[in-house]
Order: structure tokens, then C-alpha cells, then sequence
């Protein structure tokens, strides 16, 4: 049985939050209408399209808001350089799971423009076998199809798959995906991720066999 593991991108594999809020807000600030930093953190793990149609409106046109989505992502990679950083552990766990022969995917909510960038800009490309956005998928986490899709591509069965989150809707999405999930504490507080298989403060702590007990393989 080959494990698969299905990683989130910011959050997990990246610290972006500060980059994320940053973006939202300049391009607010460009409609001139108000945002705050707590309106942003309550949109942790879903896409920009229904993110957009909570703050301004479900009688907007989507192609309006598909517009916004990519102005504020352009506005976002603007800032990786300076923003975003890989998270510890990371590269340990990317390493072991290449060693042991581990399929790897990212499945994020981001658009692929992001994805891409963050991933190759940050030398991280050769380590996955497959990369997944959800962005315009027609429902977003909480809904599993961004890691039903990825689990598909790695060619591994649901149980043979582990998702790596941050994010109370990506744990529940892993959960209704039959996938078991490693939540890390980087965004949100132990107490609403409860849902996943283990929660942990950084990946430096997981044990080194967690992929095996948790896949039974």
C-alpha cells in the first residue's frame, strides 16, 4: 500500500497569513470599504469566490467577483517574497516522506497562479507529484472534493491518504473525505480542530512513524 499525503498549503506548508490578510485589505482599500483583520481570520481555508459573495453580496455578478479574486491574488504574490516563509519542519517531513516513497500533493484552496509560485519560488517543487486547486471548484471546504481529487491523482485509496491542515473546515473536509488528518496549530487553537485524527503545535512533533499508524500500513 503506497501512502499518499495531501498537504495544505498556507497554514501547513507556509506561514501567509499576514500576506493574505495584507492583500484583502489593499484591495478593500481599493473599493474603499471597510475590512478587518477578524473578518479575514474567519475565512481561513475557503476560496475567494464565496469569501467575496459573504462580504459583498450574493447579487454581485461572478464575473465581477472573479475579477476582485484575481486582483487580490495578484496583490498576494506581490508580497510573497517579503511575507511568506516556510514553516518548521516542513522540509524534514517533505524529505522523509520522498525517502520512504510516499505519493505528495498540495491541495489548496488557492488559486493555481498561487500555488505554483509559492511552490516552485520556494524550491519546493520537486517534492510533490501532483498540485490541486480548489479555487474554482463549485464548493469549497468544508466540501471534500479538493482532497477526494488529490487522493484520485495520487492514485491512493482514502484511507491510504493523509491530509496535513490548519483550518477547522479543512479537518472537516478531510473527515467527509474518509481521509485520516494531522491538524497543526498554526492558525487556530487545538480546541477547534478537534476533529482531526492528531493535533499538534508544529510538525517538528509528530512521531516518526504517525503516517503508518494512522494509514494502518
Amino acid at each position: 500500500m503506497t501512502i499518499g499525503l495531501i498537504w495544505d498549503m498556507d497554514g501547513v506548508l507556509i506561514d501567509s497569513g499576514r500576506a493574505h490578510y495584507l492583500a484583502w485589505k489593499a484591495l478593500f482599500d481599493e473599493l474603499k470599504q471597510p475590512l478587518t483583520a477578524e473578518q479575514v481570520a474567519q475565512t481561513l481555508g475557503m476560496a475567494n469566490l464565496p469569501i467575496l459573495r459573504m462580504w459583498l453580496g450574493e447579487d454581485r455578478p461572478t464575473a465581477d467577483l472573479l475579477a476582485l479574486a484575481d486582483r487580490k491574488e495578484a496583490l498576494f504574490r506581490s508580497l510573497v517574497a517579503e511575507q511568506v516563509q516556510i514553516l518548521p519542519g516542513v522540509l524534514d517531513w517533505l524529505a522523509r516522506a520522498r525517502e520512504r516513497g510516499y505519493r505528495q500533493a498540495v491541495a489548496s484552496s488557492a488559486p493555481m497562479a498561487n500555488i505554483t509560485a509559492i511552490i516552485h519560488g520556494l524550491g519546493l517543487g520537486d517534492a510533490f507529484d501532483i498540485l490541486i486547486s480548489g479555487a474554482r471548484l463549485p464548493a469549497s471546504k468544508p466540501d471534500p472534493a479538493v482532497f477526494v481529487q488529490a487522493g484520485q491523482g495520487l492514485g491512493c485509496a482514502p484511507s491510504s491518504c493523509v491530509v496535513l491542515e490548519d483550518s477547522a473546515v479543512g479537518v472537516e473536509a478531510a473527515v467527509r473525505a474518509g481521509m485520516p488528518c494531522v491538524a497543526v496549530t498554526n492558525t487556530l487553537p487545538a480546541a477547534q480542530l478537534q476533529a482531526a485524527s492528531i493535533v499538534v503545535d508544529s510538525l517538528e512533533e509528530l512521531p516518526l512513524d504517525i503516517f503508518q499508524r494512522l494509514t494502518g500500513a
